[in-house]
């Protein structure tokens, strides 16, 4: 993977949806599994709630591809929706096995080769150094890393999602969280192995000789190779703002935004208070990096009038009522992350709002999202 792969990630609007109008579906299903492949490098913005798959797909379909050609893409949509839907009804059981328990685990650390970009596979090494540096990792890297931790340095996979969700500025607990289990066989019917053959066809690297040179099925039956033997405990911890002080005006409802809705449309033409809170106990149970803050920062001064607070819901709570003899009114978007945010929630911009509840595989879920995609109301709006 060379220097020139590794894009960069601007925080302003106009910007954003410039990389939206770059999207070219029908290449992207060819080559996205290829680390110079035509992704589309939105999913910062996806997670972090700047924009909706729903706003993409629409934008998308407009153009009038034919269906067939773009369904690949549609499915990439559609399975940050899965994910969600996943999360919803799992709750806190979504950090647990979903459906059977990991096999043949060896311990629960991370392996300190993948921590430190030094397991030998070129490739590897050099796309994990160049995460580090920037907060991305190509879609198919990350199933090789989990693979080669999971599977091959057979880690428990609960640690070592925690440590990728870290440092991604799209890291979306459900979408990382259900990637590691379906890697590790947790969630899937079997476990993903990936060789260095694989790895070199999809990185554009001929390395050979490793302790990956060898045929997936025999990797299965390996034991942990010392290039994988050394672990450590790895704890991430949030560096969050310092708290500032922020004026409320009690006659005006409160839209509450956090990490994962920076949405600058939302109610934007309505005069209300506008708070990006961030809770430590949240950024405690889901840590991120600086890196990834300091992402989360820069966008939300996409939103106007946006006031950041440090603290829990209930200390704003409690700010809001001493301002007012009136009960403060809030409003957020749907999350499971944020369900005890007080007042009204809107529902988040689904593209399938009504393919809900647990699926147990993805294309079981798809079967009736791609019933959909025909109907006319995912053509209007934008």
């Amino acid at each position: 993977m060379s220097n020139s792969s590794i894009p960069d990630f601007p925080t302003d609007y106009k910007s954003i949806w410039q990389r939206v109008d770059e999207i070219d579906p029908i290449e992207y299903g060819r080559s996205r599994n290829y680390t110079e492949g035509a992704v589309t490098y939105l999913s910062p913005y996806i997670s972090r709630g700047v924009i909706s798959v729903k706003q993409v797909q629409q934008h998308v379909l407009k153009r009038g591809y034919p269906l067939a050609a773009i369904e690949k893409f549609l499915q990439e949509l559609a399975w940050r929706e899965y994910f969600q839907r996943i999360w919803q009804v799992k709750d806190s059981a979504l950090l647990q096995d979903l459906k059977q328990p990991q096999a043949d685990v060896a311990h629960q650390q991370l392996i300190s080769s993948l921590a430190n970009a030094r397991t030998g596979i070129q490739a590897i090494d050099t796309a994990i150094q160049h995460w580090y540096d920037t907060g991305y990792l190509h879609n198919h890297v990350r199933m090789y890393v989990a693979s080669l931790m999971c599977n091959i340095g057979k880690a428990y996979w609960h640690m070592p999602s925690q440590w990728m969700y870290f440092h991604l500025l799209d890291g979306d607990v459900a979408s990382n969280t259900c990637s590691w289990q379906w890697v590790a066989g947790a969630f899937s019917s079997k476990k993903y192995y990936c060789n260095q053959e694989n790895i070199n066809r999809f990185t554009n690297s001929f390395q050979q000789n490793t302790f990956l040179d060898t045929s997936t099925e025999l990797l299965a039956s390996l034991t942990i190779p010392v290039e994988l033997s050394e672990t450590f405990h790895w704890q991430g911890s949030t560096t969050l703002p310092v708290r500032q002080e922020i004026q409320i005006d009690s006659q005006k409802p409160t839209l509450l935004y956090n990490s994962y809705n920076l949405d600058p449309i939302w109610r934007k033409d309505e005069d209300m208070n506008r708070v990006l809170l961030l809770e430590p106990s949240h950024f405690e149970r889901f840590p991120v990096s600086e890196k990834v803050m300091n992402f989360i920062l820069a966008l939300s001064k996409n939103i106007s009038s946006i006031q950041v607070y440090v603290g829990e819901v209930e200390e704003l709570v409690q700010l809001c009522a001493s301002s007012s003899a009136a009960k403060p009114n809030f409003i957020s978007k749907e999350h499971p992350a944020f369900t005890h945010y007080p007042g009204l929630k809107d529902e988040r911009d689904w593209i399938y709002p009504s393919v809900t509840g647990y699926h147990s595989s993805f294309f079981a879920f798809w079967k009736k999202c791609s019933k959909a995609i025909k109907t006319p109301d995912l053509f209007s709006g934008e």
